[in-house]
């Protein structure tokens, strides 16, 4: 069974329809399936519910999609970065369920994993918790939540062999193996297809059976904040360490 194709067109070619629901991986712009992203951007179609950590940010990644309209509703736990996001939700245009971090990770494993839905405390007393069976459990209160099983998954991964077995780079992990896991369809853009047999098996993060379809690309790699040390301060210990090593030779020198 061949699961690599020649686009990220290609690769979706057949998945896509109206009022879908995608689940999509990365977190911020670490490890986002942006080449995916573009051409859902271009399919067009609309009224999409998106399970995803957050929707990218202005321009850019899933931010894309709310700027064409074709988001319907967001499954999140962050929607920080994204000033359309926040003016379409306020606005009324987008609809937005709220979820705790790990509950949201959680729901996608479940999902995977062909379970339909497990009990937590996070969220119990909070509105997170309206409308939700509540249980209890050895003198504490949980809460029902529901699996997500999305239609189509979208992730993004370092490396990948042939039949999908995939590393993915440090914390560009993130949210992508249970968002792979949930799709009934999983498509997966890598960084490098590399030849079967060159991955060792005891340093894989997500099973090929997991995913369908793969592609290979270029990927930007933003920083979404950008720290760095003021010029001055980086000059002045430079300069602190080279009085310091003149010193030290000028004693030597006596």
């Amino acid at each position: 069974m061949n699961k690599i194709y020649g686009s990220a067109r290609e690769a979706l070619d057949g998945l896509l329809s109206d009022g879908m629901t995608l689940a999509a991986g990365g977190f911020g712009l670490c490890g986002i399936p942006e080449m995916l992203i573009d051409a859902l951007v271009e399919s067009g179609i609309k009224d999409i519910t998106i399970a995803s950590n957050n929707c990218g940010v202005d321009g850019f990644g899933l931010g894309k999609l709310l700027d064409t309209r074709q988001i319907k509703k967001m499954i999140s736990s962050y929607v920080g970065e994204n000033a359309e996001f926040m003016r379409q939700y306020l606005s009324g245009e987008l609809e937005l369920e709220f979820n705790p971090q790990g509950t949201l990770a959680e729901r996608m494993r479940a999902g995977g994993c062909g379970i339909p839905g497990f009990y937590t405390k996070t969220g119990v007393g909070t509105v997170v918790a309206e409308g939700k069976e509540h249980k209890d459990f050895d003198g504490e209160t949980y809460i029902l939540e529901r699996a997500i099983i999305a239609d189509v998954s979208i992730v993004k991964a370092w490396k990948a062999d042939p039949s999908g077995n995939a590393v993915f780079r440090k914390t560009a992990r993130n949210f992508n193996p249970p968002a792979a896991m949930c799709g009934k369809v999983c498509v997966m853009e890598v960084e490098e297809i590399v030849p079967l047999g060159a991955l060792d098996p005891d340093h894989i993060h997500l099973p090929g059976i997991y995913v369908h379809r793969l592609i290979q690309g270029q990927h930007e790699k933003r920083i979404e904040q950008r720290t760095t040390r003021k010029r001055e301060v980086a000059q002045a210990e430079v300069g602190t360490g080279s009085a310091a090593r003149a010193t030290a030779h000028e004693k030597r020198e006596v």
